[in-house]
């Protein structure tokens, strides 16, 4: 088997590898590239590969840095299955549609900028219709399910506890007269997150490719977050000001969501309203409802006492345009939860724009901000941003809270790495979906466990197995 690592390969973002086994060709993810403007376009409009040559694609979750570029994939001629949690197809559903649209939208308004400066437009990198066409694809295998993707090879999903849906793969590969198998954990969650379920644990494993987003670094605890944002909210309320939090529409907003109800609950909050701006996080919320096959305890509980997790008086949830326009004249302090998660389109980028100039506000960061995104270069502390073609100087509060982070950490990577070991079959771990630094730290904590078969991908390196 040649495994070809063309995304996430030393960076966090564009989930994608490429398996060759018995003539057939079998892509993990396929997701969207974030980073400097030019070349997410160019990257993500070009795949490295011909789509009508695909035999199959398994979809580890839905997270647009690994399943936003399917719309191109089916585009460029690719008529195959794109295997997927049930959850995940229907999370899918909803935000390669919104990704869609966004493009779309974003487009219209630079171009009419472009315009005005005398340059030609730009096209979006896919459309709705294209997320709509890509949507045929998709079947749908729930946890624990053995199913066979081509011939000699047969995958297995089982609960990652990063996302709604979220999927470690196992691949068991007969080829050439020999048996092996071969885990792809996705994005790997943390135990004790609110919401959904932690992380499963495989076995009798001989090679894994395993993201390493925070190889190097670790987590606050989530009660700890919990505490922070209690406070980061009452210090910004008691200046008068707004607090934006830019957030995953997947995931991460339902978390916030429920951890403000349970500080209401607590009346650990000041009297403010909480407005969940981003139609896809609202879509996406009804979809959380649809999946209790997924929920942990905790949520269980919540829901045996009759109360909404996502729901509570001082929650709005806008759809229109007028609805989120209204936002930014709004007089007096709220909390607004917009989407996306690293400010690269979507609405978010108006209420920066008209509130980031503002020192009584507060920007909090509750995510991963990949480098040279917008979010990336706020966190940094730059002075200036570009939103829209247009510079804004930032004199609103920069806060940033770890805890919410549904990556696993560098102890936790580590622990899952080590119970991997345990049966006394793994021969390599490939560490990807991480800097370079990341990845490197991971390593070096892999190989003081006494697995010293560790390799660090270049993008589009062919391993063979």
């Amino acid at each position: 088997m040649k495994i070809t690592f063309m995304g996430a390969a030393q960076t966090v973002t564009g989930s994608m590898h490429m398996l060759e086994v018995n003539g057939s060709r079998i892509l993990l993810d396929c997701g969207l590239f974030q980073g400097r403007r030019r070349e997410t376009y160019e990257r993500n409009r070009n795949l490295p590969f011909d789509g009508h040559q695909l035999d199959a694609v398994i979809l580890s979750h839905a997270h647009i840095d690994h399943s936003g570029n399917i719309p191109n994939l089916v585009k460029s001629g690719y008529r195959g299955n794109i295997y997927a949690t049930s959850a995940t197809r229907d999370l899918c559903s909803a935000m390669l549609l919104d990704s869609g649209h966004i493009q779309e939208s974003d487009v219209r308004y630079v171009n009419k900028r472009r315009k005005r400066r005398g340059l030609p437009p730009v096209e979006p990198i896919y459309t709705v219709a294209d997320a709509r066409a890509s949507l045929d694809g998709f079947v749908s295998i729930n946890y624990r399910r053995p199913f066979n993707v081509a011939p000699g090879v047969q995958a297995t999903f089982y609960d990652a506890g990063h996302i709604l849906g979220s999927a470690i793969t196992v691949l068991d590969v007969e080829e050439s007269g020999r048996s092996y198998r071969l885990c792809f954990t996705g994005d790997l969650g943390r135990r004790g997150l609110p919401i959904i379920r932690d992380p499963e644990t495989v076995h009798d494993v001989d090679y894994v490719i395993t993201e390493s987003t925070y190889g190097a670094r670790e987590h606050e605890s989530p009660l700890y977050a919990q505490a922070i944002l209690s406070e980061i909210i009452h210090i910004t309320h008691d200046r008068g000001g707004k607090v934006i939090i830019p957030s995953f529409a997947v995931g991460r907003t339902q978390e916030i969501v429920f951890d403000l109800h349970k500080l209401i609950v607590s009346e650990c909050l000041p009297d403010m309203p909480v407005y969940v701006d981003s139609p896809l996080a609202v879509n996406v919320t009804e979809i959380f409802r649809l999946h209790p096959e997924c929920y942990d305890a905790e949520v269980m509980s919540f829901l045996q006492n009759r109360e909404d997790p996502f729901g509570f008086y001082r929650l709005h949830y806008t759809r229109s345009v007028e609805e989120s326009k209204a936002l930014n004249d709004f007089e007096g302090p709220c909390i607004i939860i917009s989407a996306s998660g690293m400010c690269e389109a979507g609405r978010i980028l108006h209420h920066l724009k008209h509130h980031i100039g503002d020192p009584r506000n507060t920007v909090l960061f509750v995510g991963f901000q990949v480098e040279n995104t917008l979010g990336r270069k706020i966190l940094d502390g730059q002075k200036e941003v570009p939103i829209f073609g247009d510079r804004y100087r930032v004199d609103a509060q920069i806060r940033s809270i770890q805890g919410y982070s549904a990556h696993a950490d560098r102890n936790e990577l580590l622990a899952y790495i080590r119970r991997l070991m345990d049966d006394q079959r793994l021969k390599q771990v490939f560490s990807v979906h991480g800097d370079l630094e990341a990845c490197q730290a991971l390593a070096e904590g892999i190989r003081a466990l006494g697995m010293d078969n560790v390799l660090i991908p270049q993008r589009m390196q062919v391993v063979e197995i």
